[in-house]
């Protein structure tokens, strides 16, 4: 009987200090995560995944001496297995919103050729836009975002050309795409008055 009781006890002790740990150490953990992590939802997941794992770690007698340099490593690795995993963008996807908050494709902001002489002349506006836009991008984010959306190369097959990592190429085309998506916001702004 003192053998059970003994284990109970102890569980409860272990419980009560997860528990601690996770009173202590939860908001800083989540505004490390927020500020590296852009979605909510992602962020929100992450945190729990990262308290699931010590509970994990201690029901596994795995030992931890530093308990928040661990939760903040295993942060780490599971934003990069996020965005490991995460598709890149295309700039072909790219969705802007309209005045009532419903979501327009980039290629349904062209005007199409087809539509006569106007719809013509701010196609080609917009695309010189575009093409302007592209030259402000430094070298290395515009030369993998060409060869990626305009050239339809891979990014395995642009590494193996430059050398470059997977990631730092992905990195480079995601702030393209950020800063393209800003800078056509204001043209498209304009057409649409």
């Amino acid at each position: 009987m003192n053998d059970a009781a003994s284990l109970e006890r102890m569980a409860l002790e272990q419980d009560q200090r997860i528990s601690d740990v996770v009173k202590r150490e939860q908001s800083r953990l989540r505004n490390f995560i927020r500020r590296r992590v852009p979605d909510p939802l992602d962020a929100e997941d992450i945190l729990q995944d990262v308290f699931y794992r010590l509970v994990e770690a201690n029901r596994l007698l795995m030992p931890i001496e530093h308990v928040t340099g661990w939760l903040f490593r295993v942060a780490r690795n599971r934003i990069t297995d996020l965005f490991r995993k995460k598709e890149p963008e295309n700039f072909g996807e790219i969705a802007v919103t309209d005045e009532d908050d419903e979501l327009v494709q980039f290629e349904d902001l062209l005007p199409s050729p087809d539509a006569g002489p106007e719809a013509l002349y701010a196609r080609h506006v917009l695309l010189d836009e575009l093409e302007l836009a592209l030259g402000e991008l430094p070298e290395e984010q515009r030369e993998v975002f060409v060869a990626h959306e305009f050239e339809g190369r891979s990014f395995k097959e642009i590494a193996d050309k430059t050398g470059v990592s997977l990631n730092t190429l992905l990195s480079r085309k995601r702030y393209a795409v950020l800063y393209l998506r800003g800078r056509l916001q204001g043209i498209y702004d304009e057409f649409t008055k």
